[in-house]
């Protein structure tokens, strides 16, 4: 995988620009790149899958896909006691070290650490924040690349255009 995408990516996109009912080329596109250059992990998924709605029918339709991979794995898990052991001291609230612990984050930017992948949010660095855990801050301070969701789709030049009917 290059990209692992944040729980944000998909809400974002089905709350606003890529909504199922005005894009659903987006959706078609996630399907075909998830076979070569997209993925999240099964955390993410969980998370979708939780919002009873279109987003969380969707997801639940590819729990079982590849590309939701797994954390459970020794390098992960390593990766992830690491990134605990940063949160816990780089002077966050006890509260913002207990929700980015407790969610699907660490497990994400673990995962692209040992597997080499970008992560790929809609958050933004804040390294003055203490209320809570920015990815980007994390990403950094372990050498894991991240973007935002417009930077992977201009470097996988997706384009969903609209063709008339007729």
């Amino acid at each position: 995988m290059k990209y692992l995408f944040d729980a944000n990516v998909f809400i974002q996109a089905k709350n606003w620009y890529y909504a199922f009912d005005i894009c659903p080329g987006f959706w078609d596109w996630m399907d075909y790149v998830t076979k070569v250059d997209v993925g999240s992990i099964v955390p993410v998924c969980e998370e979708l899958r939780k919002g009873g709605d279109e987003l969380a029918k969707w997801a639940n339709a590819r729990r079982t896909e590849p590309w939701f991979l797994k954390i459970d794995d020794k390098d992960t898990q390593k990766a992830m006691s690491a990134i605990a052991a940063h949160v816990a001291s780089a002077g966050y609230r006890p509260e913002a070290q207990a929700k980015f612990l407790s969610g699907a984050d660490p497990w994400l930017i673990a995962k692209a650490q040992i597997t080499g992948a970008k992560v790929i949010t809609h958050e933004q660095p804040a390294p003055a924040a203490k209320v809570r855990v920015p990815i980007p801050d994390i990403c950094d301070a372990f050498g894991v690349q991240w973007g935002t969701p417009y930077d992977a789709l201009r470097a996988m030049s997706a384009s969903f255009t609209f063709k008339a009917p007729g």
